[in-house]
C-alpha cells in the first residue's frame, strides 16, 4: 500500500492526473487470455474485504464513455449462490465466452458502454469468494452487511469514484440482495453517492411469486382445465386465490400437481419458449433446488426429497416426477458445485474459461481455491419472504427500476407487476408500450419513484436474451430519461 503522505503530496503536485495514484495497480488486469484485441478501458480484478474473515472477489470494468463522470453500478446475480461472473461473461459484461471455453468476443451491448460496472461474487463461498475460516453459513441480513463492507472496501481502493452517481442492480434472488444492501447503504455512514437501484426478474414477494406463477402457467398452456378447476375449487374463496402455503389438503395436492408440470417435466422455466440445453435434464434435483430457492420449501435438498417421498407414499399415489438415483441428489457427490447448466441454460463455456490457470492468474485469483462453478450450494437461511418494508423505506429517497422478461416462469412478470401496484405509489404515466428501433419492446408503467417494465420475448436473464433492448432500458434509467 502506498504511503499516505507520499500520496497526498503527489496529488497536490500532479492534481490533473491524481486519479492514476488512486486505483489499485496490483488489481489491474493487464492482459486477458483469449481476447484478441486489448480493450480501450481499464479493468481490475481482486478481493474486497467483507466482515470477519470473508473476502469477496470482484471484477470491475471502467466505462467506455467517460469513467470519471459516468455512474458506478454494482451488479449481482442471484441464487442465492450464483456468481456474478456468469452475468459478466454471458449477460451484460464487455466480453463473452465463445463455445470453445478458451476465447472471448466483444459484447456490443455491454453495460460498461455507459457506466463503470462492478461484478461482485457474493456471498463468500460463491465463485472465487472465500472465507479464511471456511465458515459459509449465512443469511439475507449477513449477506447485506458483507456486501456493504465490500462496497466500502471498493471505494477505499477507488476513492476517485466516490463522487460518481452509484446504483445497485441485480436479478433473480437479487430481488432480496439489492433492497437489503440498499438499506445498508442508506443507513450507513460511508461516502457513497447512492442514487437508486434496479432489479430484473427479481424475487420480491414469495407468496405473490408462487400464486402468480400458477396463474401464469395456466394461461400459457402448461397445464389444462381439469387441474385449473381443482385449483379454483380448492384454493380460492370467491374473491381471491391463495396457492402459497394454503392449509387445505386438496389445494396442496393440486398445487403439487401444478408444480409437477411447471418444474418437473423438463420445461425451461427460465424461458418457457426456449429448449433446455442438452435436452430434458434429470428432474428431481433441479426441481428441489428451484423449490428451495424461489418457492415455498425451505429445507435442504436431502430432507426435501425425503419429505416428498413420504408425502406421496401417504397419499398412495405414484410420484408425478421421476426419482433420480441416490447418487444424483446426494450433495456429497458434487460438493458446493450445482453444475454448469442451471435451469437448462448452458454455462459450460464460462466454467471452462474461468478455470483456466492463465485466466485465474490474470484475474489475481487466490491460490488454492476450488474450481469456479456457475452456482454453489451452502448453508443459507432466507430471512425475508417479501421486501415491502425495504421498498417503503427506500422509495422516498431513491429512483427504482423493476423489469421482467415476460417468458420467465421462475420469477414471472405477473407477480412483479402486482408487487409494484401494491406499493401505493402515485402514478406518473399510464401503462404503455415502449419502443426499440420502431418495434414494441415491452410495456412500461411509471410511478412517482418506481418504474415497472416488461421486456417482450425475454426470459429470466434479460441482458442475455434481449441485449439491445436491455442496454437502452438501462441507459435511459441512469439518465432519468423516458423510455
Amino acid at each position: 500500500m502506498k504511503n499516505p503522505v507520499f500520496y497526498a503530496v503527489a496529488c497536490l503536485i500532479l492534481a490533473p492526473s491524481c486519479y492514476v495514484f488512486s486505483q489499485p495497480a496490483e488489481d489491474e488486469v493487464i492482459s486477458l487470455p483469449g481476447l484478441s484485441t486489448p480493450p480501450s478501458f481499464k479493468q481490475y480484478s481482486g478481493y474486497l474485504d467483507a466482515t470477519g474473515t470473508k473476502h469477496l472477489h470482484y471484477w470491475y470494468v471502467e466505462s467506455q464513455n467517460d469513467p470519471d463522470n459516468d455512474p458506478v453500478v454494482l451488479w449481482m446475480n442471484g441464487g442465492p449462490g450464483c456468481s456474478s461472473l456468469d452475468g459478466f461473461l454471458s449477460e451484460l459484461g464487455p466480453f463473452h465466452v465463445n463455445d470453445d471455453g478458451n476465447t472471448l468476443y466483444v459484447n456490443p451491448y455491454s453495460w460498461n458502454l455507459v457506466a463503470n460496472v462492478i461484478f461482485l461474487e457474493a456471498p463468500a463461498g460463491v465463485g472465487y469468494s472465500y472465507a479464511d475460516d471456511k465458515n459459509y453459513t449465512t443469511d439475507d441480513d449477513q449477506v447485506a452487511k458483507d456486501n456493504y463492507q465490500a462496497l466500502q472496501s471498493f471505494f477505499a481502493k477507488f476513492p476517485n469514484r466516490t463522487s460518481n452517481p452509484f446504483y445497485i442492480f441485480g436479478e433473480s434472488y437479487g430481488g432480496i440482495y439489492v433492497p437489503t444492501l440498499s438499506m445498508e447503504v442508506m443507513n450507513g455512514n460511508a461516502s457513497i453517492n447512492f442514487k437508486g437501484f434496479g432489479i430484473g426478474n427479481g424475487l420480491t414477494d414469495r407468496s405473490l411469486n408462487e400464486d402468480s406463477a400458477i396463474t401464469f402457467s395456466y394461461y400459457h398452456g402448461i397445464f389444462g382445465d381439469d387441474l385449473w378447476k381443482d385449483l379454483q375449487d380448492n384454493c380460492c374463496d370467491g374473491t381471491s386465490c391463495h396457492y402459497y402455503d394454503n392449509k387445505n389438503k386438496k389445494c396442496q395436492l393440486a398445487v403439487d400437481q401444478a408444480h409437477h408440470f411447471m418444474n418437473d417435466i423438463g420445461l425451461n422455466t427460465y424461458s418457457i419458449y426456449m429448449d433446455c440445453y442438452g435436452g430434458i435434464p434429470p428432474h428431481l434435483d433441479r426441481y428441489l433446488v428451484d423449490m428451495k430457492n424461489i418457492f415455498s420449501l425451505k429445507n435442504s435438498t436431502a430432507s426435501m426429497k425425503k419429505n416428498w417421498l413420504k408425502k406421496w407414499k401417504f397419499n398412495k399415489q405414484k410420484p408425478l416426477f421421476d426419482i433420480p438415483s441416490k447418487d444424483m441428489i446426494n450433495p456429497k457427490n458434487y460438493g458446493n458445485n450445482l453444475g454448469d447448466n442451471i435451469g437448462c441454460v448452458n454455462g459450460t463455456a464460462q466454467r471452462g474459461y474461468l478455470n483456466k490457470p492463465d485466466v485465474r492468474q490474470a484475474l489475481h485469483i487466490k491460490d488454492g481455491l476450488p474450481q469456479w462453478s456457475v452456482c454453489s450450494d451452502f448453508n443459507y437461511t432466507k430471512v425475508y419472504d417479501d421486501m415491502y418494508k425495504q421498498y417503503k423505506a427506500l422509495l422516498p429517497n431513491y429512483r427504482v427500476l423493476l423489469y421482467h422478461g415476460d417468458t420467465d416462469l421462475v420469477c414471472n412478470f405477473l407477480g412483479g407487476q402486482e408487487f409494484v401496484n401494491s406499493l401505493g405509489q402515485q402514478e406518473k404515466a399510464q401503462r404503455r408500450a415502449w419502443i426499440y428501433k420502431n418495434q414494441i419492446a415491452g410495456f412500461i408503467h411509471e410511478f412517482e419513484n418506481i418504474t415497472y417494465m416488461t421486456v417482450k420475448g425475454a426470459g429470466h436473464m434479460v441482458p442475455q436474451w434481449r441485449a439491445p433492448q436491455a442496454l437502452q432500458m438501462f441507459t435511459n434509467f441512469l439518465n432519468n430519461k423516458p423510455q
